[in-house]
């Protein structure tokens, strides 16, 4: 909302200058989002008049005059407008004057006439007004009046960003009194006299809808003056909140809307058939609002209409065929209370947003009806004259807001504030508001005032109370806390560091449900019987899974059926093992598992399309494996339910069995519907999230042996037993195994095969010399010998 701050300062005039007064809203919770000027910077501008005025002698479109501002000369004006005539009083800035702009007036001569001045425009000096011509002041202003005093130029509009809650603040009187209650100042409000009737006509009215409209106030005014100009001290006062002067009725409706936040609409009384009733809407009945568009109404409508026609939109905007005209003799002066409910969103819902429904759809002051009608009726006869009849009223008792009253702990406000503010003080605050206030046992109890909506829980007194005593004024204290270091551990491995690694490998990560099909569940672990739910989504996911395998190889299934051939999938995620001694009968473990079918990599040219073995997986997981077990995993042939039993594989971490990798069964395939070969894994996340931290060593200086050994052994010996063995006997020179070559074929006997292993040697301490080496090869290969009955090869 804008305001005028030089209006405002005549409800209430606290001891602080513009920016403080912002300042002050703003910390209040009324958020200012400017201050502008309501005039351009001039100097040297006086109130004149006409005296004489006579067409140019050599210009058609120029008038010359002859102009009184007060001095002992009249001053000879040249002036172009068109509505310069003899007698009216104008802005005139004498030789001298500065205007907007920079522009210096001076004396000169305009086809041959003297000009001593300029008779100005609103334009001219930076007033936001569309004129057609020169400005035309009130017969009543003095001469030789310096024109900003004149206006009170020397003013600034405020824009205030209300939030939805403070509709209590929009209108004059209502940031009067919140500025009165920061500044604990008094706040005045004009006085004006009731208008005594002087007719007896009335009008009917019907209220149909008292839920929507509980209070509703019509008054006749007959024998107006439409045709009379709204006093420029009201144009000014419209124009500096935003609102645009258009005829006098209307400016009196927005100036009472301005000054008390009331509503109001006037009808021509000759357009109403009969009397007014309150009603809701009919389905598609159609209106033709002011601005000449036709709104078809829905049913969820409050309208305002007479016993033919619906004439307005009640709280929103009126019509076209009832409004007030220039042929307007008699009008109905129409002052509502509209229910929040019934009016908010119907604006939208037409494509609306007007200043009446913005303020109906946050609340009114349900008691403000009478009092607005007053103050209008007054401007009205003031302004356009007229003849008063007396005030009807239909009116709810019911349906009208109810005060609401709420109780404020102590120990609440003290808790949520975070500081102790003094009872008295507490009282004062929430008195200053408005509240009726009463002190209890445990706080007080205070009763909203009307103008307050947004009053309601106790949470809301505590925020009126501390924003008023001001957030600035509560001591800053520094939280007392008892801070302790993270307890995590740098061997912790992060799955984090997994998920990316399997990524960059070419994997996605899939999330699939913990429910399961029970029977798919029994094909891939029938040893275990699962949990059943109760009440389960479906029968298809009624099982709690023991294993992620049923939602990957199912995602696999999903993907092939969409032609996507090449899957590589992985998941993390818990599986549920029932187990009595656990909490629940439940065991809970974090399980990653992992998938792969079709081709090895997408089809290229320069790339051989072979499709996935389980080497290509089994590369991936020992990559996942590299990062925490080192060199204390390994793979053991073992079977599973759920593999083919020549091609899967136990993972072994310290000597235990924490998962299985392998090719899936044939028939299983077949069951879940696979196409073609898919390999898979899962281990125990537990048994890998604890990584080997790097312990930094000596480099040696010394320089490194290698020496080459190729050992016979059985075909049926896993080649990194050897490589272990190669290892554990090796003692201290030995600092790496390397296995770079197996043979089969000629020199060596059937059912056998040749390992190819690099020792490399090195001492810290010294170089080594031929006999040293010699030892520890020896050592390594009887080591073979005694445990694989391996031999050297020839």
């Amino acid at each position: 909302m804008k305001f005028s701050e030089s209006w405002l300062r005549e409800w209430v005039n606290p001891a602080v200058n513009s920016e403080e007064l912002a300042h002050q809203i703003t910390m209040a919770g009324l958020e200012v989002d400017g201050i502008e000027a309501v005039a351009g910077k001039f100097t040297g501008v006086k109130v004149g008049q006409v005296v004489e005025c006579a067409q140019h002698p050599d210009a058609d479109k120029l008038r010359v005059t002859k102009v009184d501002v007060g001095a002992e000369e009249l001053l000879d004006i040249v002036c172009g407008a068109s509505n310069c005539r003899q007698g009216i009083k104008v802005a005139v800035a004498t030789v001298g004057a500065v205007l907007p702009g920079d522009f210096k007036i001076k004396k000169a001569k305009l086809r041959g006439q003297p000009s001593h001045g300029m008779l100005c425009s609103f334009t001219e000096l930076g007033i936001d007004v569309e004129s057609d011509g020169i400005m035309e002041l009130a017969a009543d202003a003095v001469l030789g009046t310096d024109f900003r005093e004149f206006l009170g130029l020397d003013d600034v509009t405020i824009d205030v960003d209300l939030t939805a809650n403070r509709a209590d603040c929009l209108s004059i009187a209502g940031l009067a009194r919140e500025v009165g209650v920061l500044n604990r100042t008094e706040v005045t409000e004009p006085q004006f006299e009731i208008v005594a009737p002087t007719a007896a006509d009335t009008i009917s009215i019907d209220v149909k809808a008292p839920t929507a409209c509980p209070r509703y106030l019509g008054r006749i005014v007959r024998n107006v003056n439409v045709q009379a100009e709204t006093p420029l001290w009201m144009q000014e006062k419209l124009r500096r909140c935003g609102t645009r002067s258009i005829d006098p009725i209307v400016d009196i409706t927005n100036y009472v809307l301005l000054e008390m936040g009331q509503p109001m609409h006037a009808f021509d009384l000759a357009k109403i058939d009969g009397g007014i009733v309150v009603r809701m809407a009919e389905q598609d009945e159609k209106l033709t609002l002011l601005d000449g568009n036709e709104a078809k109404l829905n049913s969820n409508t409050l309208v305002i209409a007479d016993n033919t026609q619906a004439l307005a939109i009640a709280g929103i905007f009126g019509g076209q065929f009832s409004g007030v005209s220039t042929e307007t003799k008699d009008i109905l002066l129409e002052c509502a209370f509209f229910a929040p409910d019934a009016i908010r969103g119907r604006a939208r819902s037409y494509g609306l947003h007007t200043d009446s429904s913005h303020r109906f759809e946050r609340g009114v002051d349900a008691t403000l009806q009478m009092k607005a009608m007053e103050r209008a009726t007054a401007l009205i006869v003031e302004i356009c004259g007229g003849e008063v009849a007396p005030i009807v009223e239909a009116e709810s008792e019911a349906d009208l807001p109810k005060a609401a009253t709420i109780e404020l702990r102590r120990i609440k406000l003290d808790r949520l504030l975070g500081h102790a503010i003094a009872s008295e003080e507490v009282v004062e605050i929430l008195t200053r508001l408005g509240c009726d206030v009463e002190t209890t046992d445990a706080g007080w109890k205070a009763t909203a005032p009307a103008w307050r909506f947004d009053m309601a829980i106790e949470e809301d007194l505590v925020e009126e109370v501390g924003r008023i005593f001001g957030y600035n004024n509560i001591p800053n204290q520094s939280p007392v806390a008892a801070l302790s270091m993270n307890l995590h551990k740098e061997a912790n491995l992060p799955l984090k560091r997994v998920r990316d690694l399997l990524v960059g490998r070419g994997f996605q990560e899939a999330i699939t449900y913990s429910f399961v099909e029970p029977e798919q569940q029994k094909l891939i672990v029938p040893e275990i019987e699962p949990l059943i739910l109760p009440f389960p989504i479906s029968a298809d996911m009624s099982a709690m899974r023991l294993s992620l395998w049923t939602g990957l190889l199912n995602t696999v299934v999903f993907n092939q059926k969409r032609q996507q051939p090449r899957v590589r999938l992985f998941e993390a995620g818990l599986r549920f093992v029932p187990e009595q001694s656990a909490e629940n009968g439940m065991r809970q473990e974090m399980m990653l598992a992992g998938v792969i079918a079709g081709n090895r990599s997408d089809e290229h040219w320069d790339i051989e399309t072979n499709t996935v073995d389980f080497f290509d997986l089994k590369g991936d997981l020992e990559a996942v494996l590299e990062l925490t077990a080192k060199d204390a995993y390994s793979f053991k042939a073992a079977k599973h339910p759920a593999l083919h039993p020549g091609q899967s594989a136990a993972i072994v971490v310290d000597g235990k069995e924490i998962g299985f990798i392998g090719t899936v069964h044939p028939e299983l395939e077949r069951k879940f519907g696979l196409n073609g070969r898919t390999i898979v894994f899962e281990i125990e996340w537990a048994a890998i999230n604890t990584r080997m931290l790097p312990e930094a060593v000596a480099i040696s200086k010394f320089p490194a042996n290698r020496r080459d050994i190729a050992v016979v052994v059985s075909e049926d010996i896993a080649a990194g037993d050897v490589v272990a063995a190669c290892r554990e006997n090796g003692g201290e020179l030995l600092k790496a195994v390397n296995l770079f070559d197996v043979y089969t074929g000629k020199g060596v006997d059937d059912g056998q095969k040749s390992l190819a292993i690099a020792l490399t040697l090195q001492s810290t301490e010294r170089t080594l010399e031929e006999a040293d080496i010699a030892a520890a090869v020896e050592s390594i290969v009887n080591a073979l010998a005694e445990k694989f009955d391996a031999s050297l090869r020839d």
